[in-house]
């Protein structure tokens, strides 16, 4: 099996610099080919309006909120992986309220091996995600030429007095006399009846 050559856009979202500095060497081991900061919620907002970020990291408290609504925000906002760190005390309010929408939750204090473990579970997560979202543009694709090549059949019906089965016949076998797509001889075929 070929191996995956991966690579993902990480923001840490954090007010201690501390923080950045022992989880930015452990991102760049792990596939994070560029890394950004923010040092509070506010700028992360910003960040994630101007760049996609496949990995979201925060480190809670930030100096403007707390971070659980940042990550449910982002969370709901797009496909990313998020990664919460709270404090001990914290964790289990914290997790049972973000992991519902797929936050991962780290309680802190944590080491270098369960953090690396984390981000290992977290780009799994993402590759998940980022293979659904291309079927998903599949289907949608796929369902997009469906309709346009019925709205051309009821044309050739309509302006042709054709048959549902002869129009689809009429449909296919022009695309494949053509090598194009049954969608792009649809759009012809709405174009020039309407």
């Amino acid at each position: 099996m070929e191996r995956l050559q991966l690579s993902y856009n990480a923001l840490i979202v954090s007010s201690s610099v501390k923080f950045v500095d022992s989880v930015l060497p452990i991102l760049k081991k792990s596939f994070c080919t560029t890394v950004s900061t923010a040092t509070n919620g506010a700028m992360a907002r910003r960040c994630v309006l101007e760049e996609n970020y496949d990995i979201i990291i925060i480190n809670t408290p930030l100096t403007d909120e707390f971070g659980t609504k940042l990550s449910l925000d982002f969370v709901t906002g797009g496909a990313n992986g998020i990664m919460l760190f709270v404090k001990a005390e914290y964790f289990d309010e914290t997790s049972e309220r973000v992991t519902p929408y797929g936050v991962l939750t780290i309680s802190k204090p944590t080491s270098e091996a369960i953090v690396s473990q984390s981000f290992s579970l977290l780009f799994a997560t993402r590759e998940r995600l980022r293979r659904m979202e291309q079927k998903t543009a599949g289907i949608e694709e796929k369902m997009e030429e469906i309709r346009l090549v019925n709205r051309a059949k009821w044309v050739l019906i309509e302006e042709l007095k054709m048959t549902e089965p002869d129009a689809h016949r009429y449909i296919e076998k022009t695309a494949m006399d053509r090598c194009v797509s049954k969608a792009e001889i649809a759009k012809s075929i709405i174009h020039n009846y309407k």
